[in-house]
């Protein structure tokens, strides 16, 4: 039987910045943070207008799902979302699934990725080709009132640690460039 609350929200912030205020926050997060460990991902996107379809092969620990986020970048920090454990010999499969289906606005991403747990917010200290050098800030939630709690914590880690948190308008900005120039180089 399912547990009595398993809804599952995410509150997220994303920060982009230099290679060089990426390994100051490295060293500082070695020092500090508590290391969950290393996370590399290889995903594949399939965006939406309102929402997020991700096939994820963790790299790093050996497996893999299918993620629905019920929100997209820059619409909000929350993401509710829906996890399906797979098999990682399956991934391209439910690649090709929904590619078949007809989803046929998709990314694909390899990001190199460490998570730490700092003062109660999980930090993934990422690179990306699409995104480059970047930190999510997240804080999952079960309920809407501890949404706004959240929100107030990992504003407070960013600027203990130095960083800008990037607004609605700029990740929507952000995401369409990068999901527009994605398009272009498979074009090319």
């Amino acid at each position: 039987m399912p547990a009595k609350n398993s809804k599952r929200i995410e509150i997220e912030f994303r920060s982009r910045f230099s290679k060089r205020v990426y390994l100051r926050l490295k060293k500082f997060l070695d020092r500090h943070a508590k290391n969950l460990s290393q996370d590399d991902k290889d995903v594949h996107f399939f965006i939406f207008p309102d929402k997020l379809l991700k096939v994820v092969s963790n790299v790093s620990k050996k497996n893999a799902k299918v993620v629905l986020k019920l929100n997209k970048i820059g619409r909000g920090s929350d993401f509710e979302e829906i996890e399906i454990p797979i098999d990682t010999a399956a991934v391209k499969s439910w690649v090709a699934l929904f590619t078949r289906l007809g989803f046929r606005n998709m990314m694909h991403s390899y990001q190199k990725r460490q998570n730490y747990l700092y003062k109660g917010v999980e930090a993934a200290l990422k690179w990306s080709k699409a995104w480059g050098h970047h930190l999510e800030l997240e804080v999952l939630v079960r309920t809407e009132t501890e949404k706004k709690l959240a929100e107030i914590k990992i504003k407070r880690v960013a600027k203990e640690l130095g960083v800008g948190l990037m607004t609605d308008r700029e990740l929507r900005k952000f995401t369409k460039s990068a999901e527009a120039e994605y398009a272009r180089n498979l074009r090319s």
